[in-house]
C-alpha cells in the first residue's frame, strides 16, 4: 500500500514538473509572437558568416520575431557597433571580445564555438623568402587591431622570442590588408578565415604560421547588456538557431559553401576550405573555457597592448545554456 501511494506521488510530481515545463515553453513562444511586429533582433555579422549557414541550414523560416543584419568586415568595427548600441548581438572571436571588454564595452559573451584554430594563420606572397616564423624580425606585418590575427601574430612573435619592437605592425581592415600584401607594402598578413582561404586559392600566398598550440580556436555571440535584458527571449530562440545551424553545418560541407556562395559572393571552393578546416561546433560557456579567456587576456597584457591585468569573468553570461539541436 505504501509502495502504491509512493508511485501515485512520484507520478504526481513529475506530471506537474512536465505540465510547468510545458507552460514556460508555452509562454516563450506566446512572448515571442507577441513581440513579432514590434521587436526587431539586430544582428552584427562578418562576412555574411553566420547568416548564411543559418539560410543554408533553414533556420531562418518562421523565425517569430523580425531580424535585421548588419555585416562587418571584421571583428573591430563590428565590436565598436556593439560597445555603441548600435546592434544588439553579434559573433566575435576571443580577442576581439577582450578588446571590447577592456575598452569598457558593456558587452557580454552569451554563447561560444570552438574551432580548429589552423583556420588562422600568418600568410606571406609565394614568392617570399619568409619561410618561419623566426623570418618575420624586421618586417611588416599587417593585421587588424583587436582582431584574432593581432591575437595571432602576438603570440606566434612570443614563440619565436621576437620582440613587438622588433617588427612593424601595420593596422588595417582586410581588404587593404590584402592588397598591402599583394602590392609589397608589407611583409606578411596576419588573418584569419575566409581570407587566408582566399589568398592560398586565388593568389597562391603560403602560410607560415596558424593558431595550431597558440590559439584556443574560440569565438562568441556577445551581446550588449541591455538586449539581454529587454530581448532575452528573441536572444535565446536565435542562439539556438544558430547552434544548430552549425551542426548542420558540420555534416553537410558541401550544401552550406554553396548557399553562403550565393549569400557572400566568395567561391565555394573558398567556403568548403573554410568549413572542413574549422570544425566550427557550439561548446558550454563553463570555468574550463574561461580560464582559457584569461589566458589569452593575460598574453595582451605581457604584450603591453592592454595595460591593466583584465578579469574576463564578468564579460561572460551563462543564463543561455548549450541546447540540443532543433
Amino acid at each position: 500500500m505504501a509502495r502504491h501511494k509512493l508511485r501515485r506521488f512520484v507520478m504526481t510530481r513529475t506530471l506537474s514538473r512536465l505540465f510547468v515545463r510545458s507552460l514556460l515553453i508555452a509562454a516563450s513562444a506566446t512572448q515571442l509572437a507577441a513581440h513579432a511586429d514590434t521587436v526587431a533582433l539586430k544582428v552584427g555579422d562578418q562576412q555574411l558568416q553566420t547568416r548564411g549557414i543559418l539560410e543554408a541550414s533553414g533556420q531562418l523560416k518562421d523565425v517569430p520575431y523580425k531580424i535585421e543584419w548588419f555585416n562587418f568586415p571584421a571583428a573591430q568595427p563590428l565590436g565598436e557597433a556593439l560597445n555603441a548600441g548600435a546592434i544588439d548581438i553579434g559573433g566575435l572571436g576571443d580577442a576581439p571580445l577582450i578588446f571590447a571588454y577592456a575598452a569598457g564595452a558593456k558587452v557580454r559573451a552569451v554563447a561560444a564555438t570552438r574551432s580548429t584554430p589552423i583556420d588562422l594563420a600568418i600568410i606571406v606572397p609565394e614568392a617570399s623568402p619568409i619561410r618561419t616564423a623566426a623570418d618575420l624580425k624586421g618586417k611588416r606585418i599587417a593585421t587588424t587591431r583587436g582582431s584574432i590575427g593581432h591575437y595571432l601574430a602576438i603570440a606566434t612573435l612570443e614563440r619565436a622570442g621576437i620582440p613587438l619592437s622588433d617588427v612593424s605592425l601595420r593596422f588595417m581592415q582586410p581588404a587593404d590588408a590584402k592588397a598591402a600584401l599583394a602590392s609589397g607594402n608589407v611583409d606578411a598578413w596576419s588573418t584569419w578565415d575566409p581570407y587566408v582561404a582566399l589568398g592560398e586559392q586565388l593568389d597562391h600566398d603560403r602560410s607560415i604560421a596558424n593558431g595550431v598550440s597558440l590559439s584556443s580556436g574560440l569565438s562568441f555571440q556577445a551581446a550588449t547588456e541591455q538586449s539581454i535584458n529587454a530581448k532575452h527571449a528573441e536572444i535565446a530562440d536565435f542562439l539556438k538557431r544558430v547552434a544548430a545551424g552549425q551542426r548542420w553545418a558540420l555534416s553537410h560541407p558541401d550544401e552550406a559553401a554553396a548557399m553562403q556562395s550565393k549569400v557572400t559572393g566568395l567561391p565555394p571552393a573558398v567556403l568548403k576550405t573554410v568549413y572542413l578546416r574549422a570544425q566550427l561546433h557550439p561548446v558550454p560557456i563553463d570555468d574550463g573555457l574561461i580560464a582559457e579567456q584569461q589566458k589569452t587576456a593575460d598574453l595582451y597584457h605581457r604584450a603591453d597592448v592592454i595595460k591593466t591585468r583584465l578579469d574576463v569573468a564578468p564579460s561572460f553570461d551563462r543564463q543561455f545554456p548549450l541546447t540540443a539541436p532543433r
